[in-house]
């Protein structure tokens, strides 16, 4: 049986001892929610599904969110982007109490920040929330009683995948429009490859076998390192963009190279509308598949880690498969 003793003017304080648990204590101003509380715990004991709240209830969300962002996001490659996720996770959520934290309050941010970003961004938000309260539960011992609230929440609807495919006749305009040899070697390489964005901004010489025509990619976004194939117009590129022994292939960083290729799209340039450069891996995945190779060829190449999202890069053109069918 649970011990209630009053303690000086308007304290309750709970002890409830029982073989096999440790200790619980705590302390009220009212009796009613002493008695509330300790029918609950002393109930969670008898059906052996009790979970000791105690450090849930004593740490803040932001203490978790911060150790997160200072222990786990330097070892992974979406350490800025998440850094910025956590400061609105934390703005949001920071003064809770782990304890506290329900499904009910995540929710209602969710519709919150669709009125300010797209389904995406709260996706990965959410998601990032989740990874942290995995973590402090399973790594860092700290017991969620209610298990994991992200889990409980509804996430939004994804955004239908663009589906603009950059066609030769485009690239070629890019190509003749930017004075730029790097840029001109970026984009086909991008196009012949597959190759994200910041693959391509990382690529360092010691990594490319020109002879045997690769490109290793020792960090990816996946975390999954791959060696990418170069076709024989990669390689021609290269080349005349000037093999070198070490060092990086591009001084070009990976939002540079996407303000470079909107730039040889202006008008008064290339004059091509609505491309953006990651829509060259979207093309370069459909060539992949219009060549002829397999699913899981295809993935080899462009680092696809599911069939869903293979899919959401691969714009098949109607009347290409027409003439397989006959």
């Amino acid at each position: 049986m649970p011990t209630i003793r009053k303690k000086g003017e308007g304290q309750y304080h709970v002890q409830i001892r029982k073989r096999g648990y440790p200790t619980q204590t705590k302390t009220f101003t009212k009796e009613v929610d002493a008695k509330r509380w300790a029918t609950i715990i002393e109930s969670e004991m008898e059906r052996g599904v009790f979970v000791s709240r105690t450090e849930a209830e004593a740490t803040l969300v932001k203490d978790v969110l911060q150790r997160f962002a200072s222990e786990v996001l330097p070892t992974k490659r979406s350490e800025q982007s998440d850094k910025s996720r956590i400061k609105t996770l934390i703005e949001e959520f920071g003064n809770y109490r782990l304890a506290s934290l329900n499904s009910t309050q995540i929710a209602k941010f969710r519709d919150q920040r669709l009125k300010v970003v797209g389904p995406q961004s709260v996706i990965h938000e959410i998601n990032l929330l989740n990874r942290v309260l995995k973590t402090a539960s399973m790594d860092w011992g700290i017991a969620l009683p209610g298990g994991l609230p992200t889990e409980q929440v509804r996430k939004p609807i994804k955004p239908r995948g663009r589906d603009r495919r950059v066609a030769e006749l485009e690239i070629a305009k890019i190509l003749e429009a930017t004075e730029s040899l790097e840029l001109r070697t970026i984009v086909t390489l991008a196009v012949e490859t597959g190759m994200r964005r910041n693959e391509i901004a990382s690529l360092v010489w010691d990594e490319i076998d020109l002879k045997n025509q690769t490109a290793h990619l020792p960090k990816t976004k996946t975390d999954v390192p791959r060696t990418v194939p170069l076709s024989r117009a990669a390689v021609k590129a290269l080349n005349a963009f000037g093999v070198k022994e070490d060092g990086r292939v591009f001084a070009l960083q990976a939002e540079s190279m996407s303000q470079a290729f909107e730039r040889a799209c202006e008008p008064h340039r290339a004059n091509i509308v609505g491309a953006r450069f990651h829509d060259l891996r979207h093309e370069a995945t459909s060539r992949l598949f219009e060549k002829g190779l397999n699913v899981m060829e295809v993935a080899a190449i462009t680092g696809h880690k599911t069939l869903d999202m293979l899919k959401r890069y691969t714009h098949l053109r109607a009347e290409d498969l027409a003439k397989k069918i006959g």
